[in-house]
């Protein structure tokens, strides 16, 4: 990365399923104090392996846009990015002209995985610059997402696929709550609804500042100095994302699940239905006794839920392996250290809206190991696991998953009738 943060070209990511997306990113183009470039990828044609890619300029009443048609041997979502979006991110960094880019993310993109690739897929053979990431060049200076009550509701409640194993819902979700500013459409014949909606928003993406309106540039002045500004926490950070209300509210509450003994493959394959009814998202990662070495991490949102394999736990590694673990994850495995098990453990946080909170804990529990099935550590490993095996990202060049989750080196969707899905 470069060696100083203000040397770096400011990123401003807009993202949304719905509301005013496009008003929202070209609203930057009317702030007189950076000269700003929005950039936009459509995908509409992916599957023909066509992108469309817009680049505007100018001020809000006077815009000069140029349109390239892009041919990609790979159509997707990995290969958008490695091949298009960031190189030209790091060329526009070099370009006098340009004080800024506003990124407007095409509806099926979730700017959790754009922020991640930024930082960490090396870009090369960009003239006159050192191999490395576009994070060498710019800097993320907030992430800002747009939706409209009702469309934006209908989506998170519901069941819809998109052709990539995920669901329109898991996106939706996604992009509020990696965003630290929301530009928020709330007209609506039920009042009830928009209430109901505030108090999500509210727990999936705490302390952002929201806005009726698509201006970016108030918008972005109201962002926190502790906003998450790009950052992509690990599956040991902490779930909780700044200070969410923990009352309920309009039927809304967050539930938090924690243990210190493994989930029964078997029970808790069907246990895991409780996620996918009356519940907004649920997340975090959990301890599978078939699995001692890693880490499971758990995402759902709406009827759509995802387990994929995190990182391994502290303690199956070996004391040079832990050298290069992050200091602050050792610490906080510390303090909890189990002589048995060491940092094992579940922490799931889940958002409901039509559920019992008791309903939920109460199925995650039973899920759990018995205290005679404790002991008996010898039978795990012969127990069936109908997780059964994971599948990896086709793109060899980005780590498997990454683009789709984070933490995710393989992933498998769980769909809704409990049966998995290749």
């Amino acid at each position: 990365m470069a060696a100083d943060p203000k040397s770096r070209t400011p990123l401003i990511v807009v993202s949304g399923r719905s509301g005013p997306v496009e008003a929202t990113a070209r609203s930057f183009l009317g702030d007189r104090e950076a000269s700003t470039v929005v950039v936009r990828h459509d995908l509409g044609d992916l599957g023909q392996g066509i992108v469309r890619r817009t680049l505007t300029t100018g001020s809000v009443d006077a815009q000069e846009t140029t349109t390239e048609v892009l041919e990609l041997a790979h159509g997707c979502v990995s290969c958008t990015l490695r091949h298009d979006l960031l190189p030209l991110l790091r060329r526009l960094h070099s370009r006098s002209s340009v004080d800024r880019i506003v990124l407007e993310l095409d509806s099926a993109l979730e700017p959790e995985a754009v922020c991640w690739a930024v930082e960490h897929v090396p870009v090369v053979d960009v003239v006159g610059q050192i191999d490395g990431p576009a994070g060498r060049d710019v800097r993320i200076e907030a992430v800002v997402t747009c939706l409209d009550v009702e469309p934006w509701w209908e989506e998170v409640t519901g069941d819809e696929d998109l052709d990539d194993d995920r669901t329109v819902a898991q996106v939706a979700v996604g992009q509020v709550a990696f965003a630290d500013a929301l530009v928020v459409d709330s007209h609506t014949a039920d009042p009830w609804l928009a209430d109901k909606v505030s108090a999500v928003l509210t727990r999936l993406a705490p302390g952002a500042p929201t806005s009726a309106v698509p201006d970016g540039p108030d918008l972005l002045s109201r962002v926190g100095v502790d906003a998450r500004r790009g950052r992509v926490d690990g599956a040991h950070s902490p779930l909780l994302r700044g200070h969410p209300p923990l009352d309920a509210d309009h039927g809304v509450a967050l539930v938090e699940f924690t243990a210190r003994r493994p989930f029964h493959p078997g029970r808790l394959h069907e246990a895991i239905d409780v996620l996918l009814d009356g519940v907004v998202a649920a997340r975090g990662r959990f301890w599978l006794a078939t699995r001692p070495d890693i880490a499971l991490w758990l995402e759902s949102a709406g009827e759509g839920l995802r387990v994929a394999a995190a990182d391994r736990w502290l303690a199956d590694m070996t004391d040079d392996e832990l050298l290069d673990v992050d200091p602050e994850r050792r610490a906080l495995a510390s303090v909890g250290w189990d002589e048995r098990f060491g940092d094992r453990d579940t922490s799931l946080v889940i958002l409901v809206h039509d559920a019992e909170p008791e309903a939920i804990s109460a199925a995650l529990g039973w899920a759990l190991l018995t205290e005679r099935e404790l002991v008996d550590q010898l039978s795990w490993s012969t127990w069936d696991d109908p997780f059964g095996e994971f599948h990896t990202d086709p793109c060899a060049d980005i780590p498997p998953g990454a683009l789709e989750n984070k933490e995710a080196e393989m992933t498998r969707e769980v769909e809704k009738n409990g049966e998995i899905a290749s």
